[in-house]
C-alpha cells in the first residue's frame, strides 16, 4: 500500500501531536526548524503551494538505569511512514562503538515495522526498555564470545555540494564536527564547495545531520557510496585525515567572495585519491585527462 504526500504529512502531524504530549516539558522536543508544523499545516490547508521541508527534531530521553540522557535524533521523510524514518540516538556517556552498537539495535527493531506504520514512539520505548545495557556493559562490547558472528558494518562516503562555503565560523564548525566524529575526508572552501566525508554510516549520517542545522539551504548530497565491512573500515578510506582543502582561485577578486576555484587542480586531487568518477557527478562534466 502507498499513499500520497499529503497523507502522510497528516500522519506525522498526528505523531508529533502524540509525541508532544508525552513530552509537555519545555526543551524536551526540539524542532530544528520552529515553524516546521505551521508550514506543513498550512500546505494541508492549500496556503501554502510548496512542500515544506522535512520534519527534524531532537527527543531527550532519561534513561533510569543507569541515570543518563540520550538524544534521540529523528528526520521524517516527506513519504514516512511508507518510507524508512532517519534515526540516531546518541549519548555522552557512550564511547563510539557503544553508540554504534545502540544505533544498530534500534535500526534492527525498527526495521521490523511494517510501511504504514508509524514508529517514533516505538523507537523511544525500545530505547528506555534496552539501551541501558549499552552504558553498563562496557566490557561485553569489546570482550565478545569467540563464537560471536563477526558484525558487518555499514562504511559510507557521502560527497555533498554547497554552491559556496565561505564564512570562518562554518568552516570551523565543519572541521570541529569531522574531527569529533573520526570521520576521513576534505571541505574545499570556496565556490563552489566541496566536501567529502567517509567513516561508518552513522558516523556520516550525524556529521550530515550536525553541518546542516540550523539553517543551511543551499547544500545537497550529490552522491554516496556504501559498503560493507566486518572490521574496523581502514582498508576502504581514501583519506587519512579530515582537513580543510585550499585550491588557487581563478582571477584576483581581493577581498570579494565570488571567485571560483580552480577545477583542473581539484580534479588533479580527486585522480589522487582514486576518485576521477566524482568529478563529473559533481559537476555534470566529463573529466579530461591531463595525459591525452
Amino acid at each position: 500500500m502507498s499513499a500520497s504526500v499529503k497523507e502522510c504529512l497528516q500522519l506525522q502531524l498526528l505523531e508529533m501531536e502524540m509525541l508532544f504530549s508525552m513530552f509537555p516539558n519545555q526543551g524536551e522536543v526540539k524542532l530544528e526548524d520552529v515553524n516546521a508544523l505551521t508550514n506543513i499545516k498550512r500546505y494541508l490547508e492549500g496556503t501554502r503551494e510548496a512542500l515544506p521541508p522535512k520534519i527534524e527534531f531532537v527527543i531527550t530521553l532519561q534513561i533510569e538505569e543507569p541515570k543518563v540522557k540520550i538524544d534521540l535524533q529523528v528526520t521524517m521523510p516527506h513519504s514516512y511512514p511508507y518510507a524508512a524514518l532517519q534515526l540516531f540516538g546518541r549519548s555522552s556517556e557512550l564511547d563510539r562503538q557503544q553508540q554504534l552498537l545502540l544505533n544498530k539495535g534500534l535500526t534492527s527493531h525498527i526495521g521490523t515495522f511494517d510501511p504504514g506504520e508509524l514508529c517514533v514512539c516505538a523507537a523511544i520505548q525500545w530505547l528506555r526498555d534496552n539501551s541501558g545495557s549499552y552504558f553498563l556493559n562496557r566490557k561485553l562490547v569489546y570482550e565478545p564470545s569467540t563464537q560471536a558472528k563477526p558484525v558487518k558494518n555499514t562504511f559510507l562516503r557521502m560527497w555533498i555540494y554547497s554552491h559556496h562555503i565561505y564564512q570562518q565560523d562554518l568552516r570551523k564548525k565543519i572541521l570541529d564536527v569531522g574531527k569529533r566524529l573520526e570521520v576521513t575526508g576534505f571541505c574545499m572552501t570556496g565556490k563552489p564547495g566541496i566536501i567529502c566525508v567517509e567513516g561508518f554510516k552513522e558516523q556520516c549520517e550525524e556529521f550530515w545531520h550536525t553541518i546542516r542545522y540550523p539553517n543551511w539551504k543551499h547544500i545537497s548530497c550529490k552522491h554516496a557510496e556504501s559498503m560493507e565491512t566486518e572490521g574496523d573500515g581502514e582498508e576502504l578510506r581514501l583519506f587519512h585525515s579530515f582537513e580543510e582543502l585550499l585550491l588557487e582561485a581563478h582571477g584576483d577578486y581581493g577581498l570579494r567572495n565570488d571567485y571560483h576555484m580552480n577545477l583542473g587542480q581539484f580534479l588533479e586531487f580527486l585522480k589522487k585519491h582514486k576518485s576521477e568518477h566524482v568529478f563529473q557527478i559533481l559537476f555534470g562534466i566529463e573529466s579530461k585527462s591531463s595525459d591525452s
